[in-house]
């Protein structure tokens, strides 16, 4: 251990130059946590160089899995794209350092160049641990640990059939999910006797066992691998296992545990422990002051190797406050995990194998449901651990109440409902020092000093790392002083619209007297309120027995600009016009009519990123004129002016393409027929791929489709606009009819549930329970309403009509496409336009108004 030395790394170097060695998730910490403290270049208070081995910058490892589920490397990205940049941190990926010179305190990269340091950290992480078996070596063999492993992987999988893990812990699973979703037969071979041996006991093994073989993976537990077997061309044929059993395999994936990357520091003479490690204290030193290790690589001065991101969080936290000069001390971390595997609910936190003497297990265990809880209790009561394998929604709360005895039976917070349980205990029974977010340490205390989600992940970081602290943190939330639509109803749109479906209501103003406010009952309603309960009517319009027509009666006085008139204002006062082309797909002669219509009405026309064809500066008057003849040629309205379906896109899929494994084209278009007109709480947006390539980008969407060569994935929640999301997984390898029941359930319970002006993607993450409650819900109907959304959207389709095909058939709603109601022929005189490559633009100079000439007064400046 090296001697106490003064707490500032830096106390003797007025321009102190920081070398980082790898720029993983700890390393990225480590520099967050330089520039919270303001030691970054940018500042001017030191230069900071970074030696990055793998050809790109920190990603998430913990959501590595992801990338099968369509997100990208640049996806999983954990640095903002500008963050280098704006601190000066000097970035070098793929050029990792081969040496460390301590007397002349220099590292040397892979490229030759040789940087100066005057302090060091290490933070070079893990590697795979590969067991030394014949034929280890062979084509076909892979570890998991990289996107470079994960791309290796996905391309050796494309010819082969059946693939086994060897390594049945956390990112062997892992890896065995990537597998079965890359549609191979997969079989996990794990030599303890259950699966998960580090996180869960026997009952948790077991409940996880029944689960995951439920889906379709063979599991050999209890049994090693003795031999990976190769054919003569040196591509893995099978394996040899200790039972004397083999496997026909054409891929292995190696995930049998990690071992610190410890070797520059043996190379260069630091201490490191007997079994591996860079040998650190508690400030996390090493045995050269000048020298710091954080994260997998270093061994922790309570002599473990931690293998969690949480830990290194708090290593990259621990050096960087001694750097700067103040003090922290590491002296072990909390191992509670929590994860999703396989689908599987998966969370194990304190003595989870109840080792502390006169430990006490409450056990319940499901093996039908493939649910398993376990609380171990000490003699006085305290709670000091648990393991929750298929139900872990409790977590959250029993992870920080650890340590303390709990203020009910634990009996109770385990059993289900109606077996003398569960007791929902809520974050208001935790104290303000438990710590809710375990990869950045923080404390309930600290969450509870903001008031809304985003204010803590922005000033705390709590809910940025494994994210299943989120549920707590929303919890703690204080809600809104009223959750009222406005001032005029004293309920929530979701409210609203239970209220409209029970009692079938029709009108607005009905609404109004009968569940609005006192005070507003007997008006006619505000502009945040009549869109809203407009939309609801339009939405339950075949199931509450209303018109299916927005501008019938009273609801065209609830209808905002655009769906006063079908279509899109803009900014000089003309509309634009955007026909359905479902999918895509048009025919030359329909495409001829466009450009006729485009033509003879001197409009602007564009093709939009959503495949259609938009048709800009058409005076009100106009449109009907416009869609007669866009009708007649069999178009009908795109809604591109309602909070409703824009598009469904589509590549060409395997009709046309040679990567393509469904028909894409075919898909979009019954979807987009299908779910037409629907009115929801915002737009929305769809899309199919062909294939895994994603040529679609149906996971920017609010529900995207993704072809397997087993059916299709369906994604949900993405977002392509301001705030871009990725869509998440609700469902895979479905079939056309499991398919269309799934999107119809869940469009029906989006619509059912979200706010006013509430796209899916924040819907999906404001909603209780999140992802997972939504699965609940649409796929294994767990509040027993799937059988009414079907229903609602099957008279959602029944009682389509194009609205604009009603509209030019009806003379007395043909009335209302005028500028001026006393002139019903006279033109709008501010609708002007010049000419602009070919085409017009609106007349920037007519809006801006004439130009007045200043003139400044006699004697002051000009």
């Amino acid at each position: 251990m090296p001697e106490p030395t003064t707490p500032n790394a830096l106390a003797h170097t007025a321009a102190p130059t920081i070398v980082v060695v790898g720029h993983g998730m700890v390393g990225q910490r480590f520099l967050e946590a330089l520039a919270d403290r303001g030691l970054t270049p940018a500042a001017g208070a030191a230069r900071v160089v970074v030696l990055c081995e793998e050809p790109r910058p920190a990603y998430d490892r913990v959501r590595l899995t992801s990338y099968f589920d369509g997100r990208s490397p640049e996806d999983l990205s954990l640095v903002e794209r500008d963050f280098m940049e704006r601190h000066g941190f000097e970035l070098y990926v793929g050029d990792p350092a081969t040496g460390v010179d301590r007397t002349g305190r220099t590292v040397t990269a892979r490229s030759g160049a040789v940087f100066p340091y005057d302090t060091l950290v290490l933070a070079t992480g893990s590697y795979p641990f590969v067991p030394p078996v014949p034929g280890k070596d062979a084509r076909g063999c892979f570890v998991y640990r990289t996107v470079e492993d994960l791309l290796a992987i996905e391309e050796y999988a494309k010819g082969a059939a059946t693939g086994a893990v060897v390594g049945g812990g956390l990112l062997g699973l892992e890896a065995a999910g990537a597998l079965k979703g890359l549609g191979l037969s997969t079989h996990v071979v794990e030599f303890a006797p259950r699966l998960m041996p580090v996180q869960v006991d026997e009952g948790g093994g077991a409940a996880l066992l029944r689960t995951i073989e439920d889906m379709g993976l063979a599991v050999h537990t209890g049994v090693g691998t003795q031999k990976v077997l190769a054919g003569a061309d040196g591509a893995v044929t099978g394996m040899a296992l200790s039972d004397g059993s083999s496997l026909d395999v054409d891929l292995v994936v190696f995930s049998a545990g990690v071992r610190p990357r410890d070797q520059l520091a043996r190379e260069c003479g630091l201490a490191v422990g007997e079994r591996g490690g860079i040998v650190v204290d508690e400030e996390c030193r090493t045995s050269d002051p000048a020298v710091f290790a954080i994260g997998e690589c270093a061994l922790a001065a309570d002599g473990r190797v931690y293998g969690l991101v949480a830990p290194g969080y708090e290593m990259a936290q621990t050096a960087a406050e001694v750097i700067t000069g103040g003090r922290s001390a590491f002296t072990g971390a909390d191992l509670s995990t929590k994860l999703k595997l396989l689908g599987v609910d998966v969370a194990s936190f304190g003595d989870a194998h109840g080792s502390a003497e006169g430990a006490l297990d409450v056990v319940y265990s499901d093996a039908r449901a493939g649910v398993y809880k376990k609380l171990v209790i000490g003699p006085d009561g305290t709670l000091l651990g648990g393991v929750l394998v298929g139900d872990a929604d409790q977590y959250g709360t029993l992870r920080p109440m650890t340590g303390t005895v709990l203020p009910v039976a634990p009996e109770q917070l385990v059993l289900p409902a109606g077996a003398g349980g569960p007791v929902a205990l809520g974050p208001s029974a935790l104290p303000d020092e438990a710590v809710i977010c375990s990869c950045h340490n923080v404390t309930k205390g600290a969450i509870c000093e903001h008031t809304t989600l985003p204010e803590v992940k922005k000033c705390t970081k709590a809910g940025t790392g494994c994210g299943s602290c989120l549920k707590v943190i929303g919890q703690l939330m204080p809600p809104p002083e009223d959750a009222g639509l406005c001032g005029c109803f004293p309920y929530s749109r979701s409210e609203l619209y239970e209220i409209v479906r029970t009692l079938e209501v029709t009108s607005f103003a009905s609404l109004l007297d009968s569940h609005g406010r006192e005070e507003a009952r007997g008006g006619n309603g505000c502009e945040v309120c009549k869109p809203t309960v407009g939309s609801v009517i339009a939405s339950l319009a075949p199931t509450v027995g209303a018109s299916g027509y927005v501008l019938d009666g009273e609801q065209a006085a609830l209808q905002d600009t655009n769906d006063h008139f079908l279509a899109n204002l803009q900014r000089n006062g003309s509309y634009s016009i955007v026909p359905r082309i479902p999918g895509g797909e048009i025919t030359p002669e329909k495409l001829i009519v466009i450009g006729e219509v485009a033509r003879d009405f001197g409009l602007y026309t564009k093709i939009t990123g959503g495949q259609r064809i938009d048709l800009f500066g058409a005076r009100v008057d106009q449109l009907p004129l416009i869609w007669t003849r866009l009708v007649d040629a069999g178009f009908e309205s795109g809604h591109a002016y309602g909070k409703s379906l824009r598009t469904v896109k589509s590549c060409v899929g395997q009709t046309w393409c040679r990567y393509g494994v469904q028909d894409s084209v075919r898909m979009a278009i019954d979807l987009e027929l299908r779910y037409r007109g629907l009115r929801a709480p915002h737009k929305l947006k769809s899309a199919v791929s062909g294939c895994a390539r994603e040529c679609a980008e149906a996971r920017g969407k609010d529900f995207g489709i993704i072809a397997t060569a087993q059916g299709w994935n369906l994604y949900v929640g993405g977002n392509g606009g301001a705030t871009p999301r990725h869509a998440d997984l609700l469902a895979q390898d479905l079939t056309d009819a499991e398919l269309v029941r799934l999107i119809d359930r869940f469009l029906m319970f989006y619509i059912r549930t979200a706010d006013r002006l509430e796209r899916t993607s924040a819907w999906l993450e404001r909603i209780d329970g999140g992802l997972d409650h939504v699965r609940d819900v649409v796929v294994h109907d767990s509040l027993g309403l799937c059988e009414e959304l079907e229903r609602m959207m099957t008279d959602h389709v029944a009682g389509f009509r194009d609205e604009w095909a009603e509209t030019i058939n009806d003379p007395e709603r043909l009335r209302r496409f005028v500028t001026f109601v006393n002139a019903p022929d006279a033109p709008d005189p501010s609708v002007k336009f010049v000419p602009e490559r070919d085409q017009i633009k609106p007349d920037l100079e007519l809006l801006a108004g004439p130009v007045l000439a200043v003139r400044t007064l006699e004697g002051t400046a000009s």
